[in-house]
């Protein structure tokens, strides 16, 4: 019997477009191109016997899948949008205004730290696993009103990993390009020193910069580089009991520019392992489907057929896609410093979830359960809640794997050896 093979591979779609870039004459009819393409998927996937709508956070991607929804309906399109009261992370009053400017039938949330408090206990039964993206947070409640609403929901998911969105992509090509110019031979001891001597002389944020930095110039390829830059804890071995880096795609010879090794890792790593985990989890503990207009494949390979000059110009990612978007919404509605669906959790783990963090991290049960090293973690939960450092991303994997054992284990397993 013939071993089974995959229809089709994200890794290889984009090489073998990348092999046969497309060219236009004009910045315009690159425009048109994508607009057909991502008409047609959308157009596609509005097809339903149910009720649908779409998310919709005010940013590049979801307003481009909003606006084409819009213009291919003849009714108003149904959207949803959470918001928050804490300053710097509300993100509903620019999905409202684009909103108003499409005419959709808009539904929004205001969330507050009570809310999140409420959905962290389920958890562990949404996701099935320590997963551990903080915006699951607000996934899950925008997920349960659109729930109420629609059962099929569109989001603009993918934008930044085809079209060069995330702003560390510019980042780590600076210096990678850097470090670059520093022989290998030199490098890596290099690194090694800057490490060892910041770890004793430095303090507080200059010491993690110090350390990071000498992680990245033992690098020795694209890969291994940008793994480092975007790992919170970079030795698993530090924290986790006989932890270790799986083999992961990172550690393959990556193809192309910098630039383009980085979106084919989060491509085929941070998209699927995470970002659309995360959406369908959420979307499918309510009964709501979820569909992803730019991971059509024809969609997914156009884009990857484009030249580096429609994604990244002027310094900003998703060129072309904010020129579509600009022919349907005023640039002044959306044009702002790019944001993630980020939550206030570094304040909520120092105010209401902190009763909740400090029972999971409580020293007895870490050094019971003999798969933490407390020292690291308790380490840098001290130095949160006193406002020192912001910690919340490093200590929200630890307290995700603490929640899904309080879920899934028995009370004598919570305080002892977790394996077997």
């Amino acid at each position: 019997m013939p071993a089974p093979r995959p229809y089709w591979s994200a890794l290889e779609a984009a090489r073998h477009a990348r092999q046969a870039p497309l060219a236009f004459d004009t910045d315009g009819q690159a425009v048109d191109a994508l607009e057909h393409v991502l008409s047609q998927a959308v157009r596609g996937q509005m097809l339903a016997d149910v009720d649908l709508g779409a998310f919709l956070s005010g940013g590049i991607d979801s307003s481009t899948i909003v606006a084409l929804m819009q213009a291919q309906s003849d009714k108003p399109v149904r959207t949803f949008a959470i918001g928050f009261h804490e300053k710097g992370y509300d993100e509903a009053q620019h999905a409202k205004a684009v909103a108003r400017h499409l005419g959709t039938d808009h539904t929004e949330l205001y969330v507050t730290a009570d809310d999140a408090l409420a959905v962290v206990p389920r958890l562990a039964d949404i996701y099935d696993e320590p997963f551990a993206d903080s915006s699951q947070i607000p996934t899950t409640l925008v997920a349960r009103m659109a729930s109420r609403h629609v059962t099929v929901a569109l989001s603009g998911d993918g934008g930044d990993e085809l079209l060069g969105g995330y702003t560390r992509y510019l980042r780590v090509q600076r210096w990678w390009d850097q470090c670059g110019r520093v022989p290998m031979p030199l490098r890596r001891p290099a690194g090694m020193l800057l490490g060892a001597t910041a770890g004793v002389l430095a303090r507080g944020a200059w010491r993690s910069r110090l350390c990071k930095m000498g992680e990245l110039l033992q690098a020795s390829t694209k890969g291994e580089f940008y793994r480092h830059f975007v790992s919170y804890w970079p030795d698993p071995a530090a924290v986790v009991i006989g932890g270790e880096e799986p083999e992961t795609p990172f550690a393959r010879p990556m193809t192309g520019s910098t630039f383009d090794a980085m979106m084919e890792l989060d491509a085929v790593t941070y998209l699927p392992d995470d970002i659309l985990v995360k959406v369908d989890r959420a979307a499918m503990a309510v009964s709501l489907e979820t569909r992803v207009p730019l991971l059509d494949h024809r969609v997914y390979e156009f884009c990857w057929s484009l030249p580096a000059r429609y994604k990244l110009r002027q310094g900003a990612g998703k060129w072309l896609l904010r020129q579509l978007l600009y022919r349907h919404v005023p640039q002044a509605l959306v044009d702002r410093p790019k944001k993630g669906f980020g939550v206030p959790l570094a304040a909520w783990l120092r105010g209401p979830l902190r009763d909740w963090a400090e029972a999971l991290l409580d020293e007895s049960r870490l050094r019971g359960q003999d798969l933490f090293r407390p020292e690291p973690i308790l380490r840098k939960w001290r130095e949160h809640v006193s406002g020192r450092r912001n910690w919340d991303a490093h200590l929200w994997g630890v307290l995700m794997t603490q929640a899904w054992i309080d879920r899934y284990r028995g009370p004598a397993e919570r305080q002892g050896p977790v394996g077997g």
